[in-house]
């Protein structure tokens, strides 16, 4: 998985790299530029802050763990995050976007770059946890996704999709 450079529809460009292994810092200036509200939603619960753990996590790339970070021109902080834990042929996906860059298409040209990434290493069904208050996040994977299909599964949503192009 390589650099790009992507072009948002309707938006800005952004630059796209993999996550290092192990590249904690990275994981926590994108939470840091996350409102409560965003955090809550991200982890389906109140998260202040991340501990050694969360990082260490949330940072290990591997064989079954991907990670995709967002950047845009001129400004040397990340703004969004896409991350996936693979299983077998499936994978679960989660992503954040900077709450000061949030509707501008970014997290739909993230995760789809995510979704490409997992279509070229095999993986044909994703999975996201989205907390039942966050339409923008069904709303953005109903864009870029096929066969969805969401039920709840306790106080969330448990959303299914085929990898575009499988």
């Amino acid at each position: 998985m390589h650099t790009r450079v992507v072009k948002v529809k309707h938006g800005p460009t952004i630059l796209v790299r993999p996550l290092r292994n192990g590249d904690a810092r990275t994981v926590a200036a994108v939470f840091a530029r996350l409102s409560d509200e965003s955090r809550r939603r991200r982890f389906n619960g109140t998260k202040p802050c991340l501990t050694i753990a969360d990082l260490r996590r949330l940072a290990r790339i591997d064989g079954r763990r991907h990670a995709l970070v967002a950047y845009l021109e001129h400004d040397p902080r990340p703004v969004a995050i896409a991350r996936l834990v693979r299983e077998g042929r499936s994978a679960e996906i989660a992503f954040a976007v900077a709450d000061e860059h949030q509707q501008r298409g970014i997290g739909s040209a993230l995760t789809a770059e995510l979704l490409a990434d997992a279509g070229a290493a095999g993986i044909t069904e994703v999975t996201a946890l989205v907390a039942s208050d966050n339409p923008a996040a069904v709303r953005m994977l109903r864009r870029i996704v096929t066969a969805l299909e969401i039920r709840l599964e306790g106080p969330d949503l448990l959303v299914r999709a085929d990898v575009p192009g499988c």
